[in-house]
């Protein structure tokens, strides 16, 4: 597609309670799926602009809360819930869902005192959740409604009412739950986000809730992924090149540096395989022979203990290092952070290519 023929997003757009014809060319059918797509995201940003001081009251509540969220709703509104369960467990607030139907039949129970109801429901008038609404308030410690207006029975009955508005469906034929279910889940991970910063979540909490996968490893620190100390090379910075090599010398995949400390422990500069590969290749021999700490790179960069792994892989990205020592706060040495490792970590996940380091 040409830039002519890039189609712009209408400032109004017309109403869709009628039936329209799917078009026959390429170019009418984007038109008309554009349409549906931008209808929901008008949606978003109107409720957004429609949102009162009541989402924030209903983010300080689930900040406040002693117990787990419980989120309700039915059809539609049932699925956004689930969604919103997993990104409030997500983010630092337990969370689970109860099915309304369930409800009546023994799993009221699972609601306690200190528990906050979250229900959900476009029209605040869904038989099913209207039906428990009062025993949820009664026996917890707040309910929020999350609905389209403040004036329908669910609401009635709230401790606190979101109303998000009425929206014009993204449906052709103006019935099925499309602008408004986005509108509900957009409210409600406002509110979960808000919540998590008011609980004052940090990106390690993340980290803790999401150990798996690509984003986990990157969320982690570097302690979890560095080389321990029975891994790596470690020497006196007093002794010479060759001592130093063959001292460290180990079985099997080994680091690409020696970390070399002072009498004291602490770390005094690191000397990698490729500063030795300089001096063989400069038939620099006598070097073999002389103190390590004369070609060691003294001061070297370093990531503390706890540093976020992927505030460490952007330094050694920065900066071209293959290796990156990690150290305790009076800069002993705890472990070594080495490429091979971070490049097995980003694997499938990134390109190889966005990644310089030293060689």
């Amino acid at each position: 597609m040409t830039a002519a023929e890039k189609l712009p997003i209408p400032s109004e757009l017309p109403s869709t309670s009628m039936v329209a014809a799917p078009g026959k060319t390429l170019i009418e059918r984007l038109r008309m799926l554009r349409k549906m797509v931008a209808t929901e995201g008008y949606a978003i940003l109107h409720a957004a602009g429609e949102l009162s001081s009541n989402a924030v009251e209903a983010a300080e509540m689930t900040a406040k809360c002693e117990g787990c969220v419980v989120v309700t709703g039915v059809g539609k509104a049932g699925i956004i819930g689930q969604k919103l369960v997993a990104t409030l467990a997500s983010t630092g607030t337990p969370a689970h869902f109860l099915h309304p139907s369930e409800a009546v039949h023994g799993d009221l129970g699972r609601v306690r005192e200190k528990d906050l109801v979250w229900a959900i429901s476009n029209s605040g008038c869904s038989e099913e959740v209207v039906r428990i609404a009062p025993h949820l308030r009664e026996n917890s410690a707040g309910l929020i409604a999350i609905t389209a207006t403040t004036d329908n029975p669910l609401a009635a009955v709230s401790d606190c009412v979101v109303a998000f508005g009425k929206h014009l469906e993204a449906c052709p034929n103006g019935l099925a739950p499309t602008s408004s279910t986005a509108v509900m889940m957009a409210v409600g991970d406002g509110i979960a986000m808000l919540s998590s910063q008011l609980r004052r979540f940090t990106p390690q909490d993340f980290a803790r809730f999401h150990p798996g996968g690509a984003l986990g490893q990157k969320l982690a620190d570097v302690d979890q992924m560095m080389r321990r100390l029975d891994a790596c090379r470690m020497a006196q910075s007093d002794i010479s090149v060759r001592e130093a090599m063959v001292r460290t010398s180990k079985n099997g995949r080994r680091t690409g540096a020696v970390m070399l400390v002072t009498p004291e422990g602490q770390l005094d500069g690191i000397f990698t395989d490729s500063d030795l590969a300089r001096l063989l290749e400069t038939r620099n021999d006598i070097a073999l022979d002389q103190p390590i700490s004369d070609r060691m790179t003294r001061q070297p960069v370093t990531a503390i203990s706890g540093t976020l792994l992927q505030d460490a892989i952007a330094t050694m990205s920065r900066r071209h290092l293959s290796e990156l020592p990690v150290v305790d706060r009076n800069n002993r040495p705890l472990g070594l952070l080495d490429i091979t490792d971070v490049a097995a970590m980003l694997g499938e996940h990134e390109e190889p290519s966005i990644l310089k380091f030293k060689t």
